[in-house]
């Protein structure tokens, strides 16, 4: 198995990659939507009225040019990028809403795939959800006082009109009160009917250019956010999507963190052991949480209800062999807590990994 880091595109830097290069990470995972790189306001819980911010499309990064230079400047500093994590939100909301954009958009993400695959990257991992993440709060939960992400139940008002994903993706017609319109809900079934639809048209063209397409589970995994329907909130409807339409392209951006939240029958070992065996998984969010549904916090990689050297020892005894990142972690007291925090993690992880492959 290999080390990597994700980071978000205001986090794609010269000095990032060489702190993943020294705290034993190989590979990069970069997340790049929301305009994280133009350094506009967001919010590590995206519980503002404007989410995590305006979507912007026309990013160059988008572009093939955009991808080599990243990619190119990853390679600079000895590491490689594993994958660009998620579409940008103003890419495919109409895919997302079966709206009147919905073919020009296919055909925008169609490039993007193609795009990735020209400049040899391998992976995009996306989320197929409305509401995306959202009502996660911040609080001083984890080991020693350390600050944390979590989701405690909040009320869960209706998106407005011009918000997908949990991000501004139409400004003139976006009223953060919702007095302007509201998305209307919809059934369950036609989610999957949308996934679907893109499934087929989208597998066909990853296949072509070498592309994974990698499904992140829905995050707070409820089966209703904000009043739309969710796609992944029980471990087992990933087996739905794998059998949805086959292919070697559609796989799983697998999050520890988001399946052990579920509260569903399934254990989290079980579940680990389940979806490794079908080498399915293109990467793992390596994340520990205490607590499910409507009530979780993440928590310190080796202080939560998982018990992550036994995720590892499942993950290596079923042959996987690719990118673990810890996606988040709790903000260690210091002057560079992201940074601190991110560095127990790693090296936690790496000590854990070389323990295990000597076995």
């Amino acid at each position: 198995m290999k080390l990597g880091l994700g980071l978000y595109g205001n986090l794609l830097t010269t000095d990032n990659f060489r702190f993943a290069k020294q705290a034993g990470a190989t590979h990069i995972v970069a997340h790049i939507v929301g305009n994280f790189n133009k350094g506009r306001a967001t919010t590590t819980s995206g519980d503002s009225a404007h989410g995590f911010g305006v979507s912007d499309p026309e990013e160059h990064i988008w572009t093939y040019e955009g991808m080599r230079e990243l990619r190119a400047a990853i390679n600079a500093e000895g590491l490689e990028l594993e994958a660009i994590e998620n579409f940008e939100p103003a890419h495919w909301s109409d895919v997302l809403l079966d709206g009147p954009r919905r073919e020009e958009q296919m055909a925008l993400c169609k490039r993007i795939v193609r795009d990735m695959g020209r400049a040899g990257i391998r992976t995009i991992g996306y989320n197929f959800s409305i509401a995306n993440v959202w009502g996660r709060e911040t609080q001083p939960v984890a080991r020693g006082g350390a600050l944390s992400v979590g989701y405690h139940d909040p009320v869960q008002p209706p998106i407005p009109v011009g918000m997908v994903w949990n991000m501004v993706v139409d400004q003139k017609r976006f009223d953060p009160t919702g007095q302007s319109g509201t998305i209307a809900p919809f059934s369950h079934e036609e989610l999957w009917r949308r996934f679907e639809r893109f499934l087929r048209e989208m597998l066909p063209v990853a296949e072509e250019a070498n592309v994974r397409l990698a499904l992140h589970p829905d995050d707070p995994p409820l089966p209703t956010l904000r009043g739309t329907p969710r796609l992944i909130y029980n471990a087992d409807y990933y087996q739905r999507m794998l059998d949805l339409v086959p292919s070697p392209m559609n796989t799983l951006e697998f999050c520890i963190g988001t399946l052990a939240e579920m509260n569903d029958s399934n254990n989290i070992y079980d579940v680990i052991d389940r979806y490794s065996k079908t080498g399915k998984i293109a990467y793992v969010h390596f994340r520990n949480v205490a607590g499910k549904v409507p009530y979780y916090d993440e928590m310190f990689v080796d202080d939560g209800d998982v018990d992550m050297t036994r995720a590892i020892e499942i993950l290596h005894a079923n042959k996987y062999d690719g990118v673990l990142i810890p996606d988040h972690t709790p903000a260690m007291s210091c002057a560079a807590p992201w940074h601190a925090g991110m560095a127990y993690a790693l090296g936690w992880m790496r000590g854990v990994l070389g323990v295990v492959s000597r076995r």
